[in-house]
């Protein structure tokens, strides 16, 4: 018999509270409500609903959100390496394509993965919608429930 432990948290999460919440869960890929089942199915493709705790993710919806941070804070300041390297050493190409170009690309497609878990646990803890969409979400629970 599996037994579903949902995690302390309060509902209602207060300032500093959520934080340190967001991070365990989202950074380390697992259910922002109970924080055992895992968010993900393969590795960026979230999963439909926790295993644990049946949490629907329907809600979860970053985007661009991971690659645009993943952009601004891996490959803006490693592209000031990357210049250095050609100003300072006038390597050939090759030498480009063979440090280079990993350099750039390997971190910011492994830091997908953990952001794109942040973002998600972020947007479930902040209850996050598109601005304006209250009553039109109100409204399609209220028919999905009567369903």
């Amino acid at each position: 018999m599996a037994i579903c432990r949902i995690a302390i948290i309060p509902t209602e999460y207060e300032g500093r509270d959520k934080w340190p919440w967001i991070y365990k869960a989202g950074l380390h890929g697992l259910c922002p409500r109970c924080g055992e089942g895992k968010m993900f199915k393969r590795w960026l493709k979230v999963e439909d609903r926790c295993p644990q705790c049946g949490l629907d993710y329907d809600f979860a919806t970053p985007d661009d959100g991971p690659a645009f941070f993943s952009l601004c804070f891996i490959a803006f300041p490693l592209l000031f390496l990357v210049v250095w390297l050609e100003v300072a050493l006038t390597p050939p190409w090759w030498v480009h394509v063979l440090v280079s170009a990993p350099l750039m690309i390997v971190p910011c497609v492994l830091a997908l993965h953990p952001i794109k878990g942040w973002l998600v646990a972020s947007q479930y803890v902040n209850k996050a919608q598109e601005a304006g969409t209250a009553a039109l979400w109100a409204k399609l629970n209220a028919r999905a429930k009567e369903e």
